[in-house]
């Protein structure tokens, strides 16, 4: 009976170790279990930190990208507005050079127009009583000089025909009376009684200025006049069989107190005024560079 009540001890005793140690072995996994909850747990923080991080890093990355794309656009801007105003600089001092270049020019003409004029009085003074002819070419040189820079425009209210036109024309210019040259005149009669509403007195002298220039550089053979309608003009044409003028100066000689030829009397400015004063009635002088000679060949051009 002993034995039984001492073997029945023993085995509860053994029950309740192997309940103590199987119950410390699964509190010890419950908290094994646990702390690799907590670090699982850790573990899914830190990556969702670095998630989080590596976003805030992508939108850093993006926002730099905006600003560097921002920062050339503004590059690329200045220099346009640099290059803008470099072009504004340069075009301002080009504007500078060419009106301190037209200030001499001008003040060079000036000073040569009083010059001229000036000396072109005196000697029509002393012409107006012994050669009133040539008296009254040096005052039209006089009123040439005057119109070298002129551009407002003429009146033009005459009603005159172009025959008027013609013969006062060669009568001041004096080409009628040169001994050492042929002149000759081509106009038809409808062409001579055509009117032409324009300013009388300045479109002669027009004429006359190059029917002038004719005869002083045309020492010998002939001058001709020819005066024909093109269009809505009339044209009239100056051949001379002088000593010509290159296709290269076809423009330099209306340049203001342009002389190609030293060797002739004269300032330079006949046939400047004489374009000024085509241009101021709505017409042209032009030198006819196709002219094959010899000599030169000059067209007026007047409207009707």
């Amino acid at each position: 009976m002993t034995i039984l009540v001492i073997i029945l001890v023993l085995l509860v005793v053994i029950l309740a170790a192997a309940l103590y140690f199987q119950k410390k072995a699964a509190s010890r996994h419950t908290d094994d279990q646990q702390q690799l909850l907590k670090d699982y747990q850790k573990r899914v923080d830190e990556q969702e930190r670095l998630l989080s991080d590596y976003r805030s890093l992508e939108q850093n990355f993006d926002n730099v990208g905006q600003g560097y794309e921002q920062a050339l656009l503004a590059f690329d801007k200045m220099e346009e507005d640099k290059q803008k105003m470099q072009n504004a600089v340069n075009t301002l001092q080009q504007q500078n050079h060419d009106l301190q270049e037209q200030y001499q020019a001008l003040s060079g003409t000036q000073l040569q127009k009083k010059q001229l004029i000036e000396k072109a009085a005196l000697e029509a003074k002393g012409l107006l009583t012994s050669n009133p002819a040539a008296a009254l070419r040096l005052l039209n040189g006089i009123l040439n000089a005057n119109d070298v820079a002129l551009e407002t425009a003429i009146e033009a209210d005459d009603n005159v025909t172009v025959g008027e036109i013609i013969d006062k024309a060669v009568l001041e210019s004096g080409i009628g009376a040169a001994s050492y040259l042929t002149f000759t005149t081509e106009a038809d009669e409808d062409v001579r009684t055509s009117m032409l509403l324009t300013n009388e007195a300045q479109a002669v002298r027009a004429l006359g200025a190059i029917l002038d220039n004719a005869a002083k550089f045309t020492t010998e053979g002939s001058v001709r006049l020819t005066v024909k309608p093109e269009g809505a003009q009339m044209r009239f044409i100056v051949e001379d069989t002088g000593s010509g003028i290159p296709a290269e100066d076809a423009e330099k000689v209306f340049e203001p107190f342009t002389k190609l030829n030293s060797y002739f009397d004269g300032a330079g400015v006949g046939l400047t005024a004489a374009r000024s004063i085509a241009r101021r009635l709505n017409g042209d002088l032009t030198l006819d560079t196709t002219f094959e000679g010899p000599g030169a060949r000059f067209v007026l051009a007047l409207p009707f």
